[in-house]
């Protein structure tokens, strides 16, 4: 697996995070961020979230300043849009110098890159790459993830599993129960929980709240049980 995309069930479930958490626990790795959207020229997107958090290389492929879908966004500024194959072959030349390359998406898996309807599914394809999905941790989110893992599966790509992309430190019964429910209604194993707040660390703490919160598929040791263990708070 030289190349890995992760998308998320939506917008602000901890898509970032997550990468930047497989990031600091592999050795030799790129971060590709498809297409950078809400974001200023001069300002630190989510590529440099993940390099300070990692350490890794990180890099944009596109930035549009107007928090819009890619497509839509791109239009808008009058600028080039992102489409599947550009993404595809950014990925592939960045893993022949790294044993790993993660492709960070936005918002959803078929958020819409450019207005031929290229999709971050798409891309994947024409990577032939796995998928990882990071979803929310409370109600709701079954139903966004069972969709997402449908969606992946009638397009031929793999989905290696879900990672919860921001677990609260107090946890109620719905979020509980997902752990659980989680594997049964996507078809793929649970593969870790970030805990929430855990951007804020410093790179050192970050990356040993990585390794308890991500399994070992992923280079951590999380075992589902685990996510009840910790909380940056008392981890920093």
């Amino acid at each position: 697996m030289s190349i890995l995309f992760v998308t998320g069930t939506g917008t602000e479930v901890g898509k970032t995070i997550v990468t930047a958490a497989i990031a600091a626990l592999a050795s030799s790795v790129a971060v590709l961020k498809a297409a950078q959207t809400g974001v200023a020229d001069g300002e630190a997107g989510d590529a440099a979230t993940i390099a300070r958090l990692s350490g890794a290389d990180a890099v944009e492929l596109a930035r549009y300043p107007e928090p819009l879908a890619p497509a839509t966004a791109a239009r808008r500024a009058g600028a080039l849009p992102v489409r599947p194959e550009d993404v595809a072959a950014a990925a592939a030349g960045l893993a022949e110098r790294h044993e790993l390359v993660l492709v960070e998406g936005a918002g959803g898996l078929l958020v819409r890159y450019d207005d031929a309807g290229g999709t971050l599914a798409d891309a994947a394809i024409a990577a032939s790459a796995p998928v990882l999905v990071v979803v929310h941790a409370g109600l709701g989110t079954l139903n966004v993830a069972a969709l997402t893992a449908e969606a992946l599966r009638v397009r031929g790509l793999r989905c290696v599993g879900a990672v919860i992309g921001s677990w609260p430190a107090a946890p109620d019964l719905a979020a509980r129960c997902n752990v659980a429910d989680l594997p049964e209604v996507m078809g793929a194993p649970l593969l870790g929980a970030m805990p929430e707040g855990a951007g804020t660390l410093a790179p050192e703490a970050f990356r040993s709240v990585a390794r308890r919160a991500l399994a070992p598929e992923l280079g951590g040791t999380f075992t589902v049980g685990c996510e009840r263990e910790s909380h940056p708070a008392t981890d920093g």
